[in-house]
């Protein structure tokens, strides 16, 4: 089954570097990313990532090497080896926060967050977002949340990061247990030069902060 040993191990070491080279844990860098490959993100708001294109090259080299490591089942191994490749690192984070993790850094988040906004009257909106974070720890954990724009709004017009108007928002979440957020602010714009009018954003992200450390989500 095996026609090179050299090529083979040569992949899973390539493979186990292009993992290093990104891997979403504690800051997942692919939010501020437009265009990705695998877990590259290749090009994001500043330009092309000259990081992320090596490694998405060195992956591609990984699985020609695979290929050439073995006899037969060629489509069938890459197929098995990118979707471990995908779900590997989602297991290894949560195997640390349930074990290892502290604070912030045992909060998960399904990214399946929402915000929506209806105005009121001129430069008046009512805000409500809701979204699901998970403590893995065991230990209680509490910390302010800062709401983050998605990097997909044009000429730095403001939609989420109006809540922050609001803020501070301190919240606790218990030891190993989900806590569903909803806030629902209303929310005063006359100084706010460039804002929405009313909308809905999907896939939320926020910062969250507990003295000097901060984790985006």
């Amino acid at each position: 089954m095996i026609r090179n040993k050299v090529a083979l191990i040569s992949s899973i070491v390539i493979l186990i570097i292009c993992m290093y080279l990104y891997f979403p844990f504690p800051y997942n860098v692919m939010l501020e990313a437009h265009s990705t490959f695998m877990s590259f993100p290749i090009r994001n708001q500043d330009g092309y990532i000259l990081l992320g294109i090596i490694g998405s090259i060195l992956f591609i080299i990984a699985m020609i090497l695979l290929v050439i490591g073995m006899k037969k089942y060629h489509f069938r191994t890459i197929v098995i080896v990118v979707i471990v490749y995908a779900i590997l690192p989602k297991l290894l984070i949560a195997m640390y926060q349930e074990t290892l993790a502290s604070g912030i850094t045992a909060i998960s988040y399904d990214g399946k967050g929402k915000c929506n906004f209806e105005n009121v009257r001129a430069d008046l909106l009512n805000g409500e977002c809701n979204f699901v974070l998970h403590n893995r720890s065991n230990e209680a954990v509490s910390f302010e949340l800062e709401f983050l724009d998605s990097h997909f709004m044009e000429d730095e017009v403001r939609m989420e990061s109006l809540m922050n108007l609001a803020s501070p928002y301190k919240i606790t979440i218990e030891a190993n247990s989900t806590k569903p957020i909803h806030l629902k602010e209303l929310l005063e714009l006359s100084d706010v030069p460039k804002h929405i009018d009313s909308g809905t954003s999907f896939n939320i992200h926020f910062k969250l902060i507990d003295g000097e450390t901060t984790r985006t989500l």
